[in-house]
Order: structure tokens, then C-alpha cells, then sequence
């Protein structure tokens, strides 16, 4: 859990879970206990820092977390699961599979670090691959250009202080957001949508691509949840690597749009330019993480 990461969530309705995660998550969202959307970032990072300071670091709490994020729209709850333990697990053999062993043994002992592996591996074998589904997924150091294609510019959402730029975020009547935000909602009907077409105009006019192939990672997440979800973007710990003048002109949702709707209409020097504007933006975000 880094402090500079942003977050796409899914957040299902109560009706998608289980007759037991119902109980449960119906009486979390009356508790008066459970951590507040203003601090639960705060709380989960500072979770794992304490985990990975301690004398024995753990790479992955000892059981999973039992917080969400929650919206209430009209009658209907959402939950979005923080499956601390999952994403730990997840993030824990990126690491392991993308660090030299003897650097990997620095940060984490061997022995503690085939203890989690173990423990890993017994849940996939007890749970299957169902079992490794996770309603967020964390990008450190800048949003992946993917992540865009499910919203539009009317569901952009930024608070600077007390100032909100638009007041029609769905959960503003039972959430608080932190002071300051930068968020995206949608319905999963429409991030769907938007991710189909953004397939078709890309096939048609680009072609097999990487940014083809992670655009279709994005659609294939979003079908393994209820389709009456929400989808949602946060900028979360991003938003302290960019002044306000930068989150108010970004823009790079409609910039992404306004690219693929230029290659779907010929437009092609407008698609270019579109696409470069959100390229170079988070390119220049993203190279803070090697930043003295």
C-alpha cells in the first residue's frame, strides 16, 4: 500500500454477495466503528507500514480485512471489499517475480517470504481462481491510460479544500470525501459500453497494439462482477504529486474520448494530439518516482 497510488474499484450491490456477506456488510454500514472514506486510505497504508517495519516484516496481513468502501445510492448499498490480504498477496509476487532474489531477500527474509508464498498457495488451492478476484486495483506513481476508457468528463469529480468542481458525485449524501480528490463514478452498464467501443475503434483503426491488449484486461475485470455495480477511479495518493492547477486542468478522461472518437471520425492529427496530452501528462507524474 503506497502513499502515491491511484485506485480503480468496483463496488457491487448487496445483492451480489452471499446470504452471510449481506448480514455482515449490512450491519458494517450502520456501525459507527468502521473507518470513515476521509481516512481509510490513510488507514490501510498505515496498516502496512506497520507490518513492514516490524522486526518480522509480513508482506500480507495474517487473516483478510474485514473494511469496505461503501455508497449508498437511494435504497441501494455498495460494497467494495478492501481484501487487504488478497491485493497483498497479489502485490507480494509481482515483487518476488519482478526482483532479483538476492535484492528481494534485503527487503523481506527468505523464510518469511516462502511462509507467505505457502499461505498463498494453500488459499488458491482451497478457493480456486474465483477466489482470486479483487474488487480494486492499485497503479503506484500514475493512472494507466486504460483506466479512462470506462468514464466520461461529466463523471469527473474533483474537490480542492472546500471547493467541489462537481457536486453530482453518486455517494455525496452517505461518504466523506478527503478535502482533497479527484474521483471518477459510473454505472458498470456504461463503463462496459465504453470499453467495447473503445475496443472496436482501436481494432479497427490501430490494430493489435499493447494498449489494445490492456484495454481488454480492463473489460475482462469489469465482467466478473454483478453488472448493476459501480465503477469508480480515485487519484487517491496522486493527487499530493500534483498542484491544484494541475487537477483542475486535467482532463485526460475527455482527452481519451475526444482521441477515440477523433480515430473513429478520421480525425486523425486531433487523436494524436488528444492521446500525446494524456501520454506526457502522466509520463511526467510517473517519473517523480525516480526523482531525488
Amino acid at each position: 500500500m503506497l502513499p502515491y497510488a491511484a485506485y480503480l474499484r468496483v463496488y457491487e450491490p448487496l445483492s451480489a454477495f452471499t446470504e452471510r456477506d449481506r448480514a455482515y456488510w449490512a450491519a458494517y454500514a450502520d456501525s459507527k466503528d468502521r473507518p470513515r472514506r476521509a481516512f481509510a486510505l490513510e488507514a490501510e497504508h498505515a496498516e502496512a507500514v506497520r507490518r513492514l517495519l516490524g522486526v518480522s516484516p509480513m508482506p500480507a496481513p495474517g487473516g483478510e480485512s474485514t473494511n469496505a468502501y461503501l455508497r449508498r445510492i437511494e435504497d441501494t448499498l455498495y460494497v467494495c471489499p478492501w481484501q487487504s490480504r488478497l491485493r497483498s498477496w497479489l502485490a507480494f509476487a509481482r515483487f518476488r517475480g519482478g526482483t532479483p532474489p538476492r535484492l528481494a531477500d534485503r527487503f523481506v527474509p527468505r523464510a518469511i517470504a516462502e511462509q507467505t508464498v505457502d499461505d498463498f498457495d494453500r488459499f488458491k488451492q482451497n478457493g480456486g481462481s474465483a477466489a482470486l478476484r479483487t474488487h480494486i486495483r492499485t497503479s503506484t506513481w500514475h493512472v494507466p491510460t486504460p483506466w479512462f476508457v470506462p468514464f466520461d468528463s461529466a463523471e469527473r469529480w474533483l474537490v480542492l479544500g472546500r471547493q467541489e468542481e462537481n457536486a453530482q458525485e453518486p455517494s455525496a449524501a452517505t461518504t466523506t470525501a478527503p478535502a482533497r480528490n479527484l474521483l471518477y463514478v459510473t454505472s458498470m452498464a456504461q463503463a462496459r459500453r465504453r470499453v467495447a467501443r473503445a475496443l472496436v475503434v482501436i481494432r479497427r483503426h490501430v490494430g493489435e497494439v499493447s494498449t489494445l491488449t490492456e484495454v481488454e484486461e480492463v473489460g475482462r475485470w469489469l465482467e466478473d462482477f454483478h453488472p448493476h455495480s459501480l465503477v469508480e477511479l480515485d487519484y487517491g495518493g496522486l493527487v499530493h504529486l500534483m498542484d491544484d492547477a494541475t487537477l483542475q486542468a486535467d482532463q485526460s478522461a475527455a482527452e481519451l474520448a475526444a482521441a477515440l472518437t477523433g480515430l473513429d471520425t478520421g480525425q486523425e492529427e486531433l487523436a494524436f494530439a488528444m492521446y500525446q496530452r494524456v501520454i506526457v501528462r502522466w509520463k511526467s507524474i510517473q517519473a517523480l518516482e525516480s526523482a531525488n
